[in-house]
């Protein structure tokens, strides 16, 4: 992801104590940071840390020389930063609506969530929007991307916050984040992470296929099959709640009828995600998305996902040769908004 606090960082923020938090910071992450050889060669190191490091370090080269992401100074460096989150983002949606409210800034454009380094701060935020009326949810991000505007100063690190995940989730929080050094579209949240969200699987599958052990490879599988059945349910819930809240709709509804409908939608998925828990023997990685679920998480969960099935479709039409799929993911990038989604929505006949 692109956080925020970059945004702000980059583009002057009007928000004095925002701009403080976000500059303190990201200077404070980066003065942590030393170069990834310095912590092989410190024999205080760890053995399981330096085995990761060195993990992380064969995960970059591959994304360089086979997925062509760019070559640059980012995650050649680690920082334990001592907390479980790299940034706190908040991001909120009126109550019948599954749109993000956004954040607009001169050189970053508009982006659907504001990141804070301290997590008492985000809440504090969030509670604001929550007394204008919104729903809010507030999330920890294990990484974030400066898309390569300060490799001069180091680039993105390594952190403790990613570097304990299962090999195949760190590849792709790898490749997620070096996908945003690619390309950055203004203004389009739902364009920069389905992007990025496609280089991830598409690279993921790659990485496992060309290194992964049998094990590696079969515990991979089982959290992709439960990923996939718990997006799907999320992805049905989504179309249930835009049909609520879709304008015009034929039938007339008032703020207590759509309330009660929009109720019945979200028992129904929590119920449904019990049955699904049951049927994976009890795996309870969702429960606590599953218990904090609004409007916020649900419009955030689709920048992520909505669009991806259009970019591998595109990688696909590319000879799955990934030059000319970022090439031709550069050229969709220049046409207006409305022509990009026009692509992505229609994956197969585009």
């Amino acid at each position: 992801m692109v956080a925020l606090v970059f945004a702000a960082l980059l583009s002057g923020c009007a928000d004095t104590r925002y701009l403080m938090q976000s500059v303190t910071g990201h200077w404070q992450m980066m003065q942590a940071a030393k170069p990834v050889d310095q912590w092989l060669q410190d024999d205080t190191t760890p053995v399981a840390l330096k085995q990761r490091l060195e993990l992380a370090q064969r995960i970059r080269q591959f994304a360089v020389t086979e997925l062509k992401l760019p070559d640059t100074a980012s995650y050649q460096r680690y920082a334990d930063l001592k907390r479980p989150a790299v940034v706190w983002n908040v991001v909120a949606v009126p109550e019948f609506s599954l749109t993000l409210k956004t954040w607009c800034f001169p050189v970053m454009g508009c982006v659907g969530y504001r990141g804070y380094f301290n997590e008492s701060e985000a809440r504090a935020f969030a509670e604001t929007l929550k007394a204008e009326g919104l729903e809010v949810s507030v999330y920890g991000v294990p990484a974030y991307s400066t898309l390569g505007w300060l490799n001069w100063v180091g680039g993105d690190p390594l952190l403790n916050t990613f570097m304990g995940y299962p090999e195949g989730e760190l590849a792709r929080m790898i490749f997620h984040e070096m996908a945003h050094q690619v390309l950055y579209v203004k203004d389009d949240t739902l364009f920069n992470e389905s992007f990025a969200t496609a280089v991830e699987r598409l690279g993921g599958e790659r990485w496992l296929a060309a290194h992964g052990s049998q094990k590696v490879k079969n515990d991979d599988a089982l959290r992709a099959s439960r990923r996939r059945e718990f997006r799907a349910l999320c992805l049905a819930t989504r179309q249930q709640l835009e049909a609520i809240y879709k304008e015009n709709s034929p039938l007339d509804y008032d703020s207590r009828a759509r309330e009660a409908m929009k109720k019945v939608v979200m028992e129904s998925f929590k119920n449904d995600y019990a049955a699904l828990k049951k049927s994976w023997g009890g795996y309870a990685g969702y429960d606590a998305w599953v218990a904090g679920a609004n409007n916020a998480s649900f419009a955030l969960q689709a920048a992520y996902d909505e669009w991806v099935p259009g970019f591998e479709a595109l990688f696909d039409r590319n000879g799955q040769d990934w030059a000319r799929f970022y090439d031709a993911v550069k050229g969709l990038a220049k046409r207006p908004a409305l022509a990009r989604s026009s692509v992505l929505k229609r994956p197969v006949t585009e």
